[in-house]
């Protein structure tokens, strides 16, 4: 950077390092933290200096930490840290402190949970804690969830509903339209070729077009999402875009979670909150009995597509599994294998399985939420 944008004093480097560092005799800074920087270095070390740490630097640094398990001790902490950080930082932390420290315990307080600064993490900490919930707290864990979810269905619902519209559109195109259904943008695309210079206009050889709105649903939607600890944020992601889904009229969606046994949720899409408080994450996984039931809910292969959520690691039939979604693919499901629906990149996985399957017919691929209605359209128009 040019004229020094951008760049600090050494000071403030120094003073950047100590809180990193964590000081004591050894962190090369010698600074001495003041005011404000005693208690964000405290915060810090709460979570982030190993007990062994603490003691060595208790005596030399002032630096002291640990939240322990006392509740106001970690209410204060969560208010400190809303202070002096912004609040993807404090969601970092959060997260961090209930990994490091072992804090389960202490969300089953409505007291303490109404204190955590939401996010995607938290609530699927919650899910997994749902069997644990006593009554009081469980009020104060669906808000919890309720607000992250509309945060998310703010982000995410608008461009769903626009891709499906408009895959159902491209699904339904026809070569033979009526005059008022012509789609002259692509007819004229279509033939360029034909352009005709004296006349400056094309020579329609392909007329496009879109077929007459159909009275009955357009496309079956089954999703079938792994319950098991690993696909926690694909859980709620899934349980998320199901409502939508869910919502549009011109789809008929089904969502089933599974593990070794599988639970249709279908009944309680309205409401995506419902729907993560009827999943209980962790257990076996059982993949070809689920795609099995889904087979069950299959009455129009060709406008069907199913997407399983799940990284492969299969616990019960592996050759069950094959053969069941080839049996899919060639009976004209549009199978496609999401091997994680969130925003961590894509998971450890099943490689053979995944190849297989692919060859089997089906797509496998991981996908971020962000992407998901564009995936989703591309497979309910058939590629197209």
């Amino acid at each position: 950077m040019s004229g020094g944008q951008g760049r600090v004093s050494e000071g403030e480097r120094l003073r950047r390092w100590r809180l990193v560092l964590g000081g004591g005799e050894a962190d090369g800074t010698g600074v001495d933290l003041h005011g404000d920087d005693v208690s964000i270095d405290a915060a810090l070390g709460a979570v982030y200096d190993d007990a062994a740490q603490r003691r060595a630097q208790g005596r030399s640094s002032g630096r002291s930490g640990g939240l322990g398990r006392s509740a106001p001790r970690v209410a204060r902490w969560l208010g400190d840290i809303r202070r002096y950080f912004p609040r993807e930082v404090v969601q970092v932390m959060q997260r961090d402190a209930i990994e490091r420290l072992d804090l389960k315990q202490l969300l089953l307080e409505p007291e303490l949970l109404e204190t955590i600064e939401p996010d995607i993490h938290l609530v699927t900490l919650l899910v997994e804690l749902n069997q644990l919930l006593p009554d009081e707290t469980r009020a104060t864990a669906r808000r919890v969830v309720a607000t992250v979810l509309a945060d998310l269905e703010r982000r995410l619902t608008d461009r769903t509903r626009v891709a499906v519209h408009g895959a159902l559109a491209r699904a339904n195109r026809t070569r033979r339209p009526r005059p008022g259904d012509i789609d002259w943008l692509r007819t004229v695309h279509a033939n360029l070729a034909t352009y005709q210079p004296e006349y400056r206009t094309v020579i329609p050889e392909r007329i496009v077009g879109y077929g007459r709105r159909r009275q009955s649903l357009a496309k079956d939607v089954i999703v079938a999402v792994d319950q098991s600890g690993s696909m926690a944020d694909s859980v709620v992601y899934a349980s998320l875009f199901g409502s939508v889904l869910a919502q549009l009229p011109a789809l008929r969606t089904r969502l089933v979670a599974f593990d070794t046994a599988v639970t249709d949720l279908t009944p309680v899409l309205q409401d995506p909150v419902d729907v993560l408080f009827g999943v209980q994450l962790g257990g076996g996984t059982d993949i070809a009995q689920a795609v099995g039931y889904c087979r069950q809910l299959v009455t129009r292969p060709a406008d069907t597509v199913l997407i399983l959520i799940s990284d492969l690691f299969e616990g019960g039939n592996p050759d069950l599994l094959r053969a069941r979604v080839l049996d899919l693919c060639r009976s004209g499901v549009h199978v496609l294998c999401l091997l994680a629906l969130s925003d961590e990149g894509a998971p450890v996985h099943d490689r053979a399985m995944a190849a297989d399957l692919v060859a089997a017919g089906a797509t496998v691929m991981a996908c971020t939420p962000d992407r998901f209605p564009e995936v989703l359209a591309q497979a309910l128009s058939g590629g197209r």
